[in-house]
C-alpha cells in the first residue's frame, strides 16, 4: 500500500499565517499537523512509501520537514509545479499527478495534509480488509449549515454508499465525509479515467462521488474527532484545545 498525503494547497483563508508556511507545518501543541497524520501512517504495516504532493512554492519547506520526519517509512516530497490558485491542478488532480509519476499500481490511501483528527487510520484499515472493497471516512455531522461544506453521503444499513454529493446545497442526509480515503489497486487506474474525461479535479471527494456510481464503495463512521482548520479563529481554537 501506498500513502498521498494531499498538501498543494495555499490556505488563503488563514492568512497571514500560511503565507510563508504551508498548513499542514502549523503546529499544534508544539508538533506540525503533518507529524500527526505521518504518525498515524506508520501504524499501518502495509505502507511502504508516502507521498507529499505540494506546490513550487512550499517544496522546499516540505522537503526540509521530511529530513525529521516521525518513522521509518519512506519519505518523498513531490512538486507539482504550481505556484497560486490560478494554476493549481486540484486535489484529484494532484493525486492523479502522483500516481503518474510514481507509476503507483498498488493499494492506495489517500489524506488531506491539514487533517488533524484523533481516531485510528488502522482501525480504518481493518475496516477496509473487512468490506473488500474501496472506502470513504465518515462521521454523523448535526450541523446542516456545516453540512454543506461537506461531501454528503446516503448509506444503507450495511454502509454501502448509495449517493454521494459534494458541498450541496440540500444534505440529503446527516454523513459528513471526510478526506482520507482507501482505494483497491484496480480502482488507481480509474484517477486518468476520471481526469481525461474533463472531471472536476479540485475537491478530493470529487473522485468517490464519481466511483460508487462504477464500483461498490462502503463508508467508514469512525468515533473521535476530525477538525478542518480553515480559519486563523479555528486553527487558534483547536490549538487551545489541545494545549496539552
Amino acid at each position: 500500500m501506498k500513502a498521498i498525503i494531499l498538501a498543494a494547497g495555499y490556505a488563503t483563508r488563514l492568512y497571514p499565517l500560511t503565507l510563508h508556511t504551508p498548513k499542514a507545518l502549523l503546529p499544534i501543541n508544539q508538533k506540525a499537523i503533518i507529524d500527526y497524520i505521518v504518525e498515524e501512517l506508520n501504524t499501518i504495516q502495509e505502507i511502504d512509501a508516502i507521498y507529499v504532493v505540494t506546490n513550487h512554492r512550499f517544496a522546499d519547506d516540505f522537503t526540509t520537514w521530511a529530513k525529521t520526519a516521525p518513522g521509518k517509512t519512506p519519505i518523498e516530497v513531490i512538486d507539482d509545479g504550481t505556484t497560486d490558485d490560478t494554476n493549481k491542478k486540484g486535489a484529484v488532480g494532484d493525486i492523479g499527478f502522483v500516481i503518474e509519476q510514481k507509476q503507483i499500481d498498488d493499494e492506495l490511501l489517500v489524506i488531506a495534509g491539514d487533517n488533524f483528527f484523533t481516531y485510528s487510520l488502522q482501525d480504518y484499515v481493518n475496516f477496509y480488509r473487512e468490506k473488500g472493497h474501496d472506502c470513504v471516512c465518515v462521521k454523523k455531522w448535526p450541523n446542516r449549515e456545516e453540512l454543506k461544506q461537506f461531501g454528503v453521503a446516503l448509506l444503507d444499513a450495511d454502509g454501502k454508499v448509495l449517493d454521494i454529493e459534494e458541498k450541496p446545497a440540500q444534505p440529503k442526509s446527516d454523513t459528513a465525509v471526510f478526506a482520507t480515503y482507501l482505494y483497491k489497486q484496480d480502482t488507481v487506474p480509474l484517477f486518468a479515467e476520471y481526469l481525461a474525461a474533463g472531471n472536476n479535479p479540485d475537491a478530493p471527494g470529487n473522485f468517490p462521488a464519481w466511483l460508487y456510481r462504477r464500483k461498490d464503495v462502503y463508508a467508514y463512521t469512525f468515533s473521535g474527532e476530525c477538525y478542518d482548520i480553515g480559519t486563523p479563529e479555528s486553527y487558534r481554537e483547536v490549538c487551545r484545545m489541545y494545549e496539552k
